[in-house]
């Protein structure tokens, strides 16, 4: 570490930004009012338009959130291509990874990731990172091409993620435990640099509207994200962050990628 750096720098990444208005309207809060430092992006979802334009009013940091999934039941946004591959009947994307890496071309994920990355030129927007949607990728080498192509690391490869001291998601734990994890997570930081990735939005009726009663993917609609919310933009959050004397930083600052 250099002169005047932190021994333990954290990322805290939130992810989705583009998907809906609900999750616009919370990342931004939680960026500009709490300890988010990066947002990734999905160019293929229907609020993107909106994200690019906040993205570009806040100065927020931006990563490309690749997708060739699409998980939710009432919310369903299609390929920016026409790859036959990269969708079911309804001619939008498929809704798990597995379906994805059972269907899939690489030829149709380059194309396809691709326009993703040219759409955030498009909008004027740098690109600092890519990573993926549901957190595995359906076509490994395109991922990695796209990422080569583009000039930016893609963080979760086999060798950028070892850049990394830990990678952790705050999203996926139960709401009344979700607070003593994130304490005890800042406790055990080692030296290096760390990232934490959440799901952000604010409480709008629109979350509660992506899905079926029961549907596998309703914890990530409103409970997980309203309770990553609420931490994220605590003031005694990111006062146990200083405490700790942990430097809240980017993948592109801690990581020198100007």
């Amino acid at each position: 570490m250099g002169v005047g750096v932190a021994e333990v720098q954290l990322v805290v990444q939130a992810d989705d930004f583009g998907m809906c208005h609900a999750v616009n309207v919370g990342t931004v809060e939680a960026f500009r009012d709490g300890i988010v430092t990066q947002v990734s992006t999905m160019a293929a979802c229907p609020w993107f338009t909106e994200a690019a334009a906040l993205g570009r009013e806040f100065g927020i940091p931006l990563g490309v959130h690749q997708t060739l999934t699409c998980e939710w039941d009432f919310l369903r946004w299609r390929p920016l291509t026409d790859g036959a591959s990269l969708v079911g009947e309804d001619g939008t994307f498929l809704r798990s990874v597995a379906e994805a890496q059972a269907s899939v071309t690489y030829e149709d994920a380059v194309r396809e990731l691709t326009a993703q990355v040219a759409k955030f030129a498009a909008e004027g927007l740098a690109i600092d990172y890519l990573d993926v949607h549901m957190g595995q990728s359906a076509t490994p080498a395109a991922y990695d091409e796209v990422s080569s192509a583009a000039g930016k690391p893609f963080i979760y490869g086999a060798v950028e993620s070892q850049r990394f001291g830990s990678i952790e998601t705050l999203s996926d734990r139960d709401a009344n435990v979700k607070r003593a994890w994130l304490l005890e997570y800042l406790d055990k930081l080692t030296p290096g640099v760390h990232l934490l990735v959440t799901h952000c939005a604010a409480a709008e009726p629109e979350l509660g509207a992506l899905h079926k009663p029961g549907s596998y993917t309703y914890r990530w609609a409103e409970e997980y994200r309203l309770s990553d919310q609420e931490l994220v933009t605590d003031p005694e959050i990111r006062k146990a962050i200083e405490e700790r004397g942990i430097e809240l930083t980017t993948v592109r600052a801690a990581f020198s990628l100007d």
